[in-house]
């Protein structure tokens, strides 16, 4: 009897050990399965972090792109507002010499044509004029001089220089005298 309790014992302590086996091969299974997933989860998010990233990027390069076709031509630009500015002061002398009607009629013609290119590449006028309140932010102020009227105290008397925008950005700030 003792061989067969002893048989019977060390069948139990085998399938014992087997099961005890089965588990910890069950047990590592698993781990091994979670650490899949969890490199799974840490690979997705990484390559959702890096697809936000380049998202981003590419969100920003074409709004700095939009941009600079917007301003490129800036420079361009800044250098004809003095050629603006000498054309309006031959219009402004030459509609007092009524002899020379052809010569004006040819000089506003230019002018316009001129006026209409640069406007179709995206310049305006800013719009000023006397009596306007001064603001800082969008008027450049060369001198002050005591306003004759208080009306005009702290107001645009003179307007010296227009200003111009290209787009939304100020080029050149109108240039403006204000009461004192």
């Amino acid at each position: 009897m003792s061989k067969a309790k002893d048989n019977k014992e060390d069948i139990i302590e085998e399938q014992v050990e087997a099961t005890t086996n089965e588990e910890t091969i069950e047990v590592e299974e698993l781990s091994t399965e979670d650490k899949l997933n969890q490199e799974l989860s840490q690979e997705k998010d990484k390559f959702l972090r890096l697809f936000a990233e380049f998202e981003n990027y590419k969100k920003r390069t074409s709004k700095e792109r939009i941009e600079l076709f917007k301003t490129a031509s800036k420079d361009v630009m800044v250098s004809m507002l003095p050629v603006l500015d000498d054309f309006e002061r031959a219009l402004l002398h030459i509609e007092d010499d009524k002899e020379a009607e052809e010569l004006r009629k040819g000089v506003v013609l230019i002018y316009q044509k001129l006026l209409t290119t640069l406007s179709q590449k995206g310049l305006a006028a800013m719009e000023v004029k006397k009596g306007d309140v001064f603001d800082s932010e969008i008027h450049q102020a060369i001198t002050q001089v005591p306003a004759p009227n208080k009306k005009l105290k702290g107001k645009i008397i003179d307007v010296v220089e227009k200003g111009y925008k290209l787009g939304e950005t100020v080029i050149r700030f109108p240039k403006v005298v204000i009461g004192q």
